[in-house]
């Protein structure tokens, strides 16, 4: 199917340009990230309240950074793109956005009913120099930062911090998400936990340090870390974890959900924890950039994403959060299986026991230790070059060449068993069953 996609989407490209570009909504949003039938119902959809015809130039990326290097350049008219928080933040101070319009004539405003009001408080969060973020951006998929970890390898009494991964009993059984800024923040929070204990710095205030000796400190802590890493990932860790490769893993919560219902039928147990110490919390969010030709179908395609029902196959699709909140999103993800949770900071008054994935839904305590990551702005160059000492040569670590080897292998083997079913991870259904995965 996407490659189906990237094709037509080339093809499309290509018609677009002698054609009129009204008539076509370029997306650029990340790999697997979005229940790909609902692309063809939204063209209907748009039809229908418009009475306009539109196609839609679907294409994906796997990194902020490439994504925004093509916004900045201003070489491609991409209608509608899916940052991240701190890109939305780097975007605005850069004025690189416009504006979402509400008005929809007969068709009503999804984004404002429905985008959770603990959503909407975040994004007031971000620094867009003079800008609400609420205005330029609306909320897609959130998450956390956090562990993932085999239940049989693991002690009990090694869990519940960050320093975990630097614990030598586990040595080549780590893994570490490929990601500067989230691996920073949740190092540097471990390191000042006891500054944060005694009130002397907040976690929000953390998330914007980007000073020498905090960066020196991280760096230090994470070459300690380098001498027990199997591999630093971007997306073959939760595989590893399943296949009992890997035993810990520095990762985000929908890839933990993804590895832990995979691995079960396998015999398996995983788990995830959202560190005492504290931790970040992340959000992907649709923003139309100033070189977009096609703002109104932009804009009811964001609108058309907010509905509650696409909301909830699209979290079964991407196995991360929507930003949605309401009943129907409600009632979806209640699951008798687990323990009840308030999140009322999400749903309302009325969600204070609620029984659904603590993976996925946080219980207010957790919230109450995470804060949001930030840009860094002109400081960014000094994170990227921490990181890439941190890692130096990757080719002379022979653990993480075997690795990747036996990843690459099993990709075969998962491609023929995914492809049975529809979703890629799958999140939430209806009654909260378990959706089918690949």
């Amino acid at each position: 199917m996407k490659r189906l996609f990237t094709l037509l989407a080339a093809l499309l490209l290509i018609v677009s340009c002698t054609s009129d570009r009204s008539k076509y909504l370029k997306v650029y949003n990340w790999g697997d990230y979005i229940d790909e039938s609902l692309i063809g119902e939204f063209e209907q959809w748009y039809y229908e309240q418009t009475g306009e015809e539109v196609k839609i130039i679907y294409q994906t990326f796997d990194i902020n950074e490439t994504m925004l290097s093509k916004i900045e350049k201003g070489e491609e008219d991409f209608d509608v793109v899916c940052p991240s928080d701190y890109i939305i933040e780097r975007m605005l101070r850069e004025d690189m956005l416009l504006p979402i319009d509400r008005d929809f004539g007969d068709t009503p405003n999804y984004i404002d009913d429905n985008i959770a009001p603990y959503i909407r408080e975040c994004f007031d969060k971000i620094d867009g120099s003079g800008k609400n973020a609420n205005d330029y951006s609306v909320g897609y998929m959130w998450g956390t930062a956090g562990i993932l970890y085999n239940k049989k390898h693991v002690a009990e009494e090694d869990l519940g911090t960050w320093d975990i991964i630097r614990n030598a009993k586990y040595a080549n059984k780590i893994f570490i998400k490929d990601a500067p800024r989230d691996v920073y923040s949740s190092v540097l929070i471990y390191l000042k936990r006891d500054e944060v204990k005694e009130g002397k710095i907040t976690l929000e205030e953390l998330m914007y340090d980007s000073s020498d000796e905090s960066i020196a400190a991280v760096e230090g802590y994470m070459k300690e870390v380098k001498t027990l890493v199997a591999g630093w990932e971007a997306d073959f860790g939760k595989d590893q974890m399943t296949q009992e490769r890997g035993w810990i893993n520095l990762t985000w919560s929908g890839d933990a959900v993804w590895a832990i219902e995979e691995a079960e039928p396998m015999g398996v147990e995983l788990d995830y924890y959202v560190p005492d110490e504290g931790s970040s919390v992340w959000f992907d969010g649709w923003v139309i950039p100033k070189y977009a030709k096609n703002v109104k179908a932009a804009k009811y395609f964001i609108n058309f994403l907010c509905m509650p029902e696409n909301a909830v196959r699209n979290m079964d699709v991407a196995g991360y959060v929507s930003a949605i909140g309401g009943d129907y999103v409600l009632e979806a993800i209640e699951d008798e299986e687990y323990e009840p949770l308030d999140l009322r900071y999400f749903f309302g008054p009325e969600a204070d026991s609620v029984r659904t994935n603590p993976v996925l839904y946080p219980d207010q305590t957790v919230i109450d230790r995470c804060a949001m990551l930030h840009d860094w702005g002109n400081e960014t160059p000094k994170l990227i070059s921490m990181w890439s000492r941190v890692k130096g040569n990757e080719s002379s670590n022979v653990v993480t060449i075997v690795i990747i080897g036996a990843f690459v292998a099993l990709l075969v083997v998962f491609a023929l068993r995914r492809s049975i079913s529809k979703s890629r991870r799958g999140a939430v259904t209806k009654k909260g069953k378990k959706p089918v995965k690949k």
